[in-house]
């Protein structure tokens, strides 16, 4: 009989961080899951951030980044060469306009002296944008040699050419300007929003 009960006990022990495992990590209840497989590479949640705008503090998105080898150092994540990942899963409407605008600020907030030779792929990727409905998600692969694969509610539109690039976009988020300082301090691993 005891042999049975620790058996169930065991069972229930084993069940509950399975669901742990599935569920992964919550913000503002959109989950993300601990890891993920992306083009043969096992990526590890560093964290998840949330993006508010305006003076009220209206919630726009919930960011969740993905790395090879977990870190709260910005730099350390900006200088890897190992694949990451970026998702965006917006909680409201976002039109491809105000996207737009906000790459553009954030490219000039953080990467000032790239902007020359940036401009025509910062254009290349503002011509990807639409709008964006509650509940949609754009993922930006970060793939080491070769750039930025963006993707928007599920359809690849192409590839932003060149690490420097890559390096500039993710600064958006980890530089010295992000857009709200939360979002920072959630994506490296501190509390969301």
């Amino acid at each position: 009989m005891a042999r049975s009960a620790c058996r169930r006990s065991l069972l229930a022990a084993l069940l509950c961080a399975a669901a742990t495992l599935a569920h992964g990590k919550e913000c503002k209840g959109v989950n993300f899951p601990d890891q993920l497989q992306v083009e043969g590479s096992s990526l590890a949640l560093n964290g998840l951030g949330l993006r508010q705008a305006t003076a009220f503090k209206v919630n726009v998105y919930v960011a969740a980044l993905y790395v090879a080898k977990a870190s709260a150092d910005p730099a350390a994540i900006l200088g890897s060469s190992a694949p990451s990942q970026l998702i965006l899963h917006f909680v409201r409407n976002v039109d491809a306009d105000d996207l737009t605008k906000a790459w553009d600020e954030g490219f000039a907030r953080n990467s000032k002296p790239q902007l020359p030779a940036l401009k025509e792929r910062i254009a290349q990727l503002n011509g990807w944008m639409a709008d964006i409905k509650t509940g949609q998600r754009m993922t930006f692969l970060f793939k080491p040699g070769a750039g930025v694969q963006v993707d928007v509610n599920g359809v690849v539109k192409g590839m932003v050419k060149g690490e420097d690039f890559a390096k500039a976009f993710l600064s958006i988020w980890l530089g010295a300007s992000p857009p709200n300082p939360e979002i920072k301090t959630g994506l490296l691993g501190g509390a969301c929003g």
